[in-house]
């Protein structure tokens, strides 16, 4: 199998297809998350001014939980590699050799 046999196959195709779209649907959910704070600080100051307990405010809870998303996000993406991506471009190199 020549590289653009193996680049135009359909195992290939659906393979960079998974990837681009997981991605895109993680980045959009970064995106939601880090851009819907920065939104709120910017139109609705008074409600991330609110105390939650003795020295936190609403603002500060939230972005530590943008935080927490992204490294959520992070994980998931890693296990998703490890469960599916990976296991595909292993069979594609076996059909490579």
């Amino acid at each position: 199998m020549t590289a653009r046999d193996f680049v135009s196959s359909d195992k290939f195709n659906e393979l960079v297809r998974s990837r681009w779209t997981f991605s895109f649907i993680m980045l959009a959910i970064l995106f939601v998350m880090y851009y819907g704070y920065i939104f709120l600080v910017a139109l609705n100051r008074e409600f991330l001014a609110k105390m939650v307990g003795n020295n936190i405010t609403m603002g500060t809870v939230l972005f530590v939980l943008v935080i927490i998303g992204a490294w959520l996000l992070t994980v998931v993406y890693v296990l998703w590699a490890n469960a599916s991506y990976d296991k595909k471009v292993e069979a594609l190199k076996k059909d490579l050799q």
